[in-house]
């Protein structure tokens, strides 16, 4: 393995593909929200967001809001720790300003203060083919193009055996509607749709490689899907759960197919669906065991995702 490398990644996801990589040994800062694998919480964070993060759906949206309304961005660097970390290589995005530091404001933080100039490394994954080359770039920028084509192959390899056994399966595809935020109602969009059609499933709302629109409760309550999967942007299971009042409160809520026949799992989004890196793969296999729970069975329940009858 080549030596030298001084890696801060600022988006968990490229956190994951680092060490996916074997390169967890270079990470010598990450973002405020990296915390997989574990032991990469030991090391600083260079980032933090503007706003208070703690309260509930609707608080947090107004937050970012109000924010944008006086700021570029959501979260800010901190120059003097990068600039102390020395890194060659910087990882950040530019696929959403609310989800992660931003190209612009590592650009700025490198221009002010930091004296080893590295490589700011940025990547957009909006969807699984983009995930696939974001891998093979930061394979390339740290030297390790073998792995990383490896690692591309491996993912695509195992995707592609679920998804021929999920589609050859005889039963109808089931409807489902994939819920990224909880109050205000919002659909996923990007690689989720993808990973939803791949695994069998009939994905109503959102756009493959498309950022993630808003929805109304007419519309969920017109498209009435089979199963709803609830994925907040940033929350594990026991905050989502805390959150669901927002929906089950709605006269709507006990209404809806999917609610009447029990079909409403909760997951881990942050672990997760949120994160465009390898274990999209663990998502795909999430999706698997709730559309066809007689059919697969990888573990994740209890873990990466439960029941809302059960949670209940």
């Amino acid at each position: 393995m080549v030596h030298g490398h001084r890696i801060v990644s600022l988006i968990p996801s490229a956190t994951e593909i680092v060490h996916a990589l074997g390169g967890g040994d270079w990470l010598v800062g990450r973002s405020h929200e990296c915390d997989y694998p574990a032991e990469v919480v030991s090391l600083p964070a260079c980032s933090s967001a503007k706003f208070d993060v703690e309260g509930n759906s609707r608080e947090i949206d107004e937050r970012v809001k109000a924010t944008l309304l006086s700021a570029t961005s959501v979260y800010e660097v901190d120059t003097r720790l990068l600039n102390h970390l020395e890194p060659t290589v910087i990882l950040t995005q530019t696929m959403c300003e609310l989800c992660a530091v931003s190209l612009k404001d590592v650009q700025a933080a490198v221009c002010e203060v930091v004296s080893s100039q590295p490589l700011v490394l940025p990547l957009e994954s909006n969807s699984l083919s983009d995930l696939w080359r974001d891998i093979l770039k930061v394979g390339t920028a740290l030297n390790l193009e073998s792995r990383s084509a490896n690692l591309v192959l491996k993912l695509r390899t195992c995707l592609e055996s679920m998804s021929h056994r999920a589609l050859e399966l005889p039963y109808e595809r089931p409807t489902v509607a994939c819920i990224e935020w909880i109050e205000p109602l919002m659909a996923a969009g990007n690689w989720i749709p993808e990973l939803v059609s791949l695994t069998g499933g009939e994905n109503l709302f959102g756009t493959a490689g498309e950022h993630s629109p808003w929805m109304s409760w007419d519309d969920l309550r017109a498209a009435d899907p089979e199963v709803i999967v609830i994925m907040p942007c940033g929350f594990d299971i026991p905050r989502t759960l805390s959150e669901m009042h927002w929906l089950t409160e709605r006269p709507e809520w006990s209404q809806l197919r999917a609610v009447r026949t029990g079909r409403v799992a909760i997951t881990d989004g942050n672990q997760y669906f949120n994160r465009p890196g390898p274990r999209l793969l663990e998502s795909a296999e999430i999706f698997a065991e709730i559309f066809y729970p007689e059919e697969f069975d990888y573990g994740h329940r209890g873990v990466g995702w439960v029941s809302w009858t059960a949670a209940s």
